[in-house]
């Protein structure tokens, strides 16, 4: 490694992983001099590409700004350009997560994570996605390898895994929604969809539909993963992903609810496969399902939830609900949900070199079958 390939205020160490559209290596602080103070934390994870192939990576360190604060989406540091083997490399430095990725700590699992571990890291994943959809942005790509394991303690390694926690990372398929939507209206015809096969939702595949609601069915197809340790969509072992994309599209299966789960887990699950995305319940909502919520004495809730077309709602304030409005009204003594604008119908990559596949741009995964897509996981 050639000490240019340095930046100012830090040092790149060994390369930990390559990704669609970088390369990622260690980074250490550099010590601090008496002429300037290093803020940076003492070991991070900087991810660089070449300047000319930077693009996707320079969005993603600007959609990471937007971000700031929130201790469930990976942290950003900062940005550098350096010289590598003469060539100019662009750099984002980011948080270290010693605990790897969420499809690691699966496949490692032996059969599926203690509930337990998955309700914590559920939840944490929601916060983040709350705070993403709350900011106008939505991920497009959530999926085990896009969650990352980063210690809670002062230290960048954590002594069990009770000690991590779950941040949601990889922007580089993020999109503005209102940005894409007036996009989407000029140039209909070459609207691509974005992520990864397995957790794509049925409006995503159908009607190249990609907001909030896409988000959750992801996020359901995960925590089925975490649960069972294997994907949510039981495939044949010779479909191909043109199959897998056309029976979820479809709308006739919904991805497996693993059988060994509690009784407020499959509820939970419920709430996020809802097939007509105005319907599904958001981020907010699920932070409120019994499945992850918790009382202030950290006891969990055992309330029921008893919702069949829409959330279940604890008060009269009206939710918005993916362009439809939900709210409670007094009739009789009883509370009734009533739905406005339903006017939907019931619709039943990690690490390679993006290839295009008609109009759904992919990873090289998924021109394998299913089946080694899954084991890849």
């Amino acid at each position: 490694m050639e000490p240019e390939s340095h930046g100012g205020m830090w040092l790149r160490g060994k390369t930990i992983g390559r990704g669609s559209f970088g390369t990622v290596s260690l980074a250490t602080a550099k010590k601090k001099s008496n002429k300037r103070r290093n803020h940076l934390p003492r070991l991070m994870a900087v991810k660089w590409a070449e300047v000319s192939h930077s693009g996707t990576l320079q969005k993603e360190r600007e959609i990471l700004t937007r971000f700031e604060g929130c201790p469930y989406i990976l942290r950003c540091y900062g940005d550098e350009i350096t010289t590598k083997n003469g060539e100019l490399t662009y750099n984002v430095l980011l948080e270290y997560a010693s605990g790897g990725t969420l499809a690691s700590r699966i496949k490692n699992s032996c059969g599926g994570l203690p509930e337990a571990d998955v309700k914590r890291h559920t939840r944490s994943i929601l916060q983040g996605l709350d705070h993403i959809h709350n900011r106008g942005y939505v991920h497009c790509d959530i999926k085990p390898q896009n969650i990352l394991l980063v210690s809670s303690s002062s230290s960048p390694f954590a002594s069990s895994h009770d000690d991590y926690v779950a941040k949601i990372a990889d922007f580089g398929s993020a999109k503005n929604t209102m940005q894409a939507q007036r996009k989407r209206k000029k140039e209909r015809h070459f609207f691509s969809l974005r992520g990864t096969p397995l957790y794509m939702s049925p409006e995503s595949v159908l009607r190249k539909e990609q907001e909030a609601p896409s988000d959750i069915w992801a996020l359901g197809c995960v925590v089925a993963e975490m649960i069972s340790g294997k994907p949510a969509w039981n495939c044949e072992p010779h479909m191909d992903v043109e199959e897998l994309l056309s029976l979820i599209g479809s709308g006739r299966e919904s991805p497996e609810t693993p059988s060994e789960m509690s009784k407020e887990g499959k509820d939970f699950l419920k709430r996020c496969f809802v097939k007509p995305s105005m319907f599904r319940w958001t981020a907010a909502m699920l932070l409120h399902h019994p499945f992850v919520s918790e009382d202030p004495d950290g006891s969990k809730e055992v309330k029921s939830v008893q919702v069949h077309t829409a959330p279940e709602l604890s008060n009269g304030t009206k939710v918005q609900l993916a362009g439809s409005s939900v709210e409670e009204s007094a009739l009789g003594g009883r509370k009734r949900r009533r739905i406005n604008g339903y006017n939907e119908s019931p619709i039943g990559d990690d690490g390679l070199k993006p290839v295009s596949k008609g109009s759904i741009t992919t990873t090289q995964q998924d021109s394998c079958s299913v089946k080694r897509f899954a084991a890849a996981t």
